[in-house]
């Protein structure tokens, strides 16, 4: 891997940059884009063609203070029942936009925790997605489950209703560690709950895992990975704990003299990152991991890996519309967000139109480094054949932009007349040399650490 030394000479370890889930990223994003600009962009999908779709659930029973997603914690049924009513009307108004015979290659519930709907809900839910498009062949359909809040009448619920891919998050099992994170969620819990699924047919399981908790070290993390292990997810998101205390302040619970340092969360990720690979797990991108026989290897090996806002994906739609409080659509037109607050994006659905309140319009420059962004994530290489037969783009431009990263990075890229490409001990620089192709200022303070 790179060296320390060469990780201090190019910043790493104070570097905080975009994870790069969009290109521009949401902080670019402006009123410019709103409901009507959202419509239009609905409209404009053609007939037939295969969307995803996401919906997200901004309540938990309890709140986890690692997490910055936008939740609220509720003790009732009562605020999940009126939001459940938001979200079929917000389907309905879908629905009445939709260009005919359109039906869904993905879809995703996230939050939040879509688990505390009752089994009635998650059957309402799912018939009121299903008035609006049908799955296409070779769906997926996956759910964020906490084994906290999951029982056998709300797995057969989903089951029913089409779930083929549960994820589950994890982040560590060692109690020390959860207790200063807030989320105390046992081993055996956990396995229950995997156990459980499996046993009702859905066979496909993601697991989360973090690294940069308080308290974590190199031998804590090997103890979490290997029982992970044991459970055999398909594919394991190992990401880097965001502390952003700025933007959720729940965060500001966790003792922060007690967070790795840059340098021990590199050590951190190399150390989960062997256990993976030993066990015969394929690297995806930077930060995922995935099972040979899984679709995500699958994907990278095909040229077919994709980045959206749930990570790497191998959904080959090409629009993602989101649906309920601070979900985020993508078009091949632009980015287009709901309003974050639950009060404000009910009240505008309640009012008959969407609650979009700002987004981006992608230029001809964006959609280009976009695309060099989002192939430097997936495959950590960019090719300037794929470039010229998507882009009007001159290809010595595409080199005097690649020399300008190398020469960002002293040199340690391989650039020649086919592309860009970073060489594996080059990798943990990834986000930092995707961001030399972002056009648009960073404010740091905005962003994670690039490890």
């Amino acid at each position: 891997m790179i060296g320390e030394t060469q990780l201090n000479r190019f910043r790493l370890f104070d570097a905080k940059v975009p994870r790069y889930t969009s290109y521009p990223t949401a902080p670019q994003f402006s009123p410019a884009v709103d409901a009507a600009t959202h419509v239009s962009w609905i409209e404009a999908i053609p007939e037939g063609a295969q969307i995803s779709l996401y919906l997200h659930v901004p309540f938990c029973r309890r709140l986890c203070w690692f997490c910055a997603c936008r939740t609220q914690g509720t003790q009732s049924d009562r605020p999940v029942a009126a939001y459940l009513e938001v979200l079929k009307s917000e389907l309905a108004l879908l629905r009445q936009h939709l260009p005919a015979g359109v039906t869904l290659s993905r879809l995703h519930w996230g939050g939040g925790t879509p688990t505390l709907l009752s089994p009635g809900m998650m059957s309402e839910l799912a018939a009121a997605i299903a008035e609006v498009a049908p799955f296409a062949e070779g769906y997926e359909f996956s759910v964020e489950i906490d084994p906290n809040e999951i029982d056998a009448a709300r797995v057969a619920a989903l089951h029913r209703a089409g779930l083929n891919r549960a994820s589950i998050g994890v982040q560590d099992f060692d109690l020390e560690i959860q207790k200063s994170i807030g989320r105390e969620q046992s081993y055996d819990q956990t396995r229950d709950a995997i156990d459980l699924i499996r046993a009702h047919g859905v066979q496909s399981l993601n697991a989360d895992i973090l690294y940069g908790l308080p308290h974590q070290t190199p031998d804590r993390i090997t103890a979490s990975v290997q029982k992970l292990l044991s459970l055999s997810p398909d594919r394991v998101a190992l990401y880097g704990y965001a502390h952003v205390p700025w933007m959720a302040r729940r965060q500001s619970l966790l003792p922060s003299n007690a967070l790795p340092t840059p340098a021990e969360r590199l050590n951190l990720f190399e150390t989960a990152q062997k256990l993976f690979l030993w066990d015969g797990y394929a690297e995806i991108g930077i930060d995922h991991f995935a099972l040979p026989s899984d679709g995500l290897a699958t994907a990278q090996r095909d040229g077919r890996l994709r980045r959206n806002f749930q990570g790497y994906t191998d959904d080959p739609a090409e629009v993602l519309i989101g649906i309920g409080a601070s979900s985020i659509s993508r078009f091949p037109q632009g980015y287009a967000q709901n309003a974050p607050a639950t009060s404000a994006h009910t009240g505008a659905i309640r009012e008959g139109r969407f609650s979009v309140c700002r987004g981006h319009s992608l230029t001809k420059d964006d959609l280009l480094r976009g695309r060099i962004i989002e192939a430097l994530m997936c495959d950590f290489a960019v090719r300037v054949d794929d470039l010229t037969a998507r882009f009007a783009v001159n290809p010595t431009d595409l080199r005097a932009m690649f020399d300008a990263a190398n020469a960002a990075f002293e040199g340690i890229l391989e650039v020649d007349a086919e592309g860009l490409r970073i060489p594996a001990p080059s990798r943990p620089l990834t986000r930092m040399i995707a961001s030399q192709f972002d056009a648009y200022s960073m404010n740091t303070a905005r962003h994670s650490s690039a490890i």
